[in-house]
Order: C-alpha cells, then sequence, then structure tokens
C-alpha cells in the first residue's frame, strides 16, 4: 500500500515516541512500551490527528470549504476536527450527542466544548441515540443550500480514508521497533469508531508483520465490534 497516492495534510508531530513502562511493566511482569500518540500536537494532541491528515487531504481534493462531523458531547475527535478546520481556513459544523445524560456546566460547556467554540465551530446538540448518519446527511444539506461545499467525517473518522493513518502509523512502529531491537508480541489499543482498530491490523497485514492487535471495547458489543474492524479494515487495504 503506497501511501504517497493519497492527499494528506500535514498536522501531527511525527513520529510519536515509542517508550518503556519500566515501572508499571515490573508491577505486571510484562514488557510494556507505550506509543505515545498524546504527543501528535494539534489542539493538545490524540489518535484522531492522524486521520485528519488523510481526511483533510480528501477534502481539500473536493474542494470543500466546510469540515461536517459529530461526535458526544466532549469528543476528543470534534475538538480536533474543528482544530484542524480553523488551521486551514475551513468551516466546522458539529453535531453532539448526548450520551451521558450529564447537564452538569462543566461537562457541556467547558473542556472540549469550549474549545470547539474557540476554533470557530458551529455547535447543535441532539438527543442520544439520534440517528447520527441522518444527522450528519441534512447538516451537509444545510450547508449546500447555503452555497456551501461540505466535507462530511463520520464520527471518530473512522472511514477507509481516516483509518489510513494507523496504517502509517503501523509503519512507524514497526520501524521504531525495527531501530530498537524491540520484539512485539501485541498491540493493545481501545476500539470504538473502529478507525485506529482497523488502521493498525491493516497496516501490519500489509507489512506482512505477524503482530496481532488486541481491542478494548469502549462501547459496542464484542462480537458487533469485532466486525465493524474487519469490515474497515477489509476497505482500508483494498
Amino acid at each position: 500500500m503506497h501511501l504517497a497516492r493519497f492527499a494528506r495534510i500535514r498536522l501531527a508531530h511525527l513520529p510519536t515516541p515509542l517508550e518503556p513502562l519500566p515501572r508499571l511493566s515490573e508491577e505486571l511482569g510484562v514488557d510494556l512500551w507505550i506509543k505515545r500518540d498524546d504527543c501528535t500536537g494539534l489542539a493538545g494532541g490524540g489518535n484522531k490527528t492522524r486521520k485528519l491528515e488523510f481526511l483533510l487531504g480528501a477534502a481539500f481534493e473536493q474542494d470543500a470549504d466546510t469540515l461536517v462531523t459529530q461526535g458526544a458531547v466532549q469528543s476528543n475527535h470534534v475538538r480536533q476536527t474543528a482544530a484542524a478546520a480553523a488551521a486551514h481556513g475551513l468551516a466546522c459544523e458539529i453535531i453532539l450527542e448526548e450520551r451521558t445524560g450529564s447537564k452538569a456546566t462543566d461537562y457541556v460547556g467547558n473542556g472540549n466544548v469550549l474549545l470547539d467554540r474557540l476554533f470557530g465551530a458551529t455547535l447543535r446538540t441532539v438527543p442520544g441515540g439520534t440517528d447520527m448518519v441522518a444527522e450528519l446527511e441534512t447538516t451537509a444539506d444545510a450547508v449546500r443550500s447555503r452555497g456551501g461545499k461540505p466535507y462530511v467525517i463520520p464520527g471518530g473518522g473512522s472511514n477507509p480514508i481516516g483509518a489510513l493513518g494507523y496504517v502509517d502509523c503501523a509503519r512507524e512502529i514497526v520501524v521504531q521497533a525495527d531501530e530498537m531491537d524491540l520484539e512485539v508480541h501485541r498491540i493493545v489499543t481501545a476500539t470504538g469508531s473502529a478507525g485506529t482498530h482497523a488502521g493498525l491490523v491493516a497496516g501490519l497485514a500489509v507489512m506482512g508483520a505477524d503482530i496481532p492487535v488486541l481491542g478494548i471495547g469502549v462501547r459496542a458489543p464484542k462480537d458487533r465490534q469485532e466486525a465493524n474492524v474487519f469490515k474497515l479494515a477489509e476497505e482500508t487495504a483494498a
């Protein structure tokens, strides 16, 4: 897979460090290392920056002037999307889903929500359980009706374009491990919208690296999440 054939806007500070965790390793009796994707740099860092490099590239290829995305009220993906839009002169329309039911002031108006607003994004909140795919399309249609050109980014930035960010991360991990003479037996990651997990699986597969990836589910039941990851990994590697 030649990532150079995909449009990409550089946003992240790469490569991120691969660091040992000696005290936790001693406590647990295993040799643990951590891939520091909290250090990607965009708006406080996080894993979504890697995905947004390719998603923003695709948006510019389509001459978009507005990014449209969704997430939970305190979504890190939303924060980083709003920051990427601000950095590159794009408007940003965000739909926030009330998944927790919390009405606490600091939850609904501080943290990432405050940053979203500081980055100039337009926010709209909907109840938990709302059809967010339909809401994305409704918002995109509203942008078009005003003469804008929306680019829709799914929750978590998780589609075959966004997952390319973690195909690249898989390459980065393998290269760093080789340089450190480090044998990696397993990669463990959170898995929610599936893009990070699927990108790692696809990237390792196309490199021929025999490293299993264990996802720790944060939302969907195990069987459904495994199917989501497998489907997205196949689409990403295609």
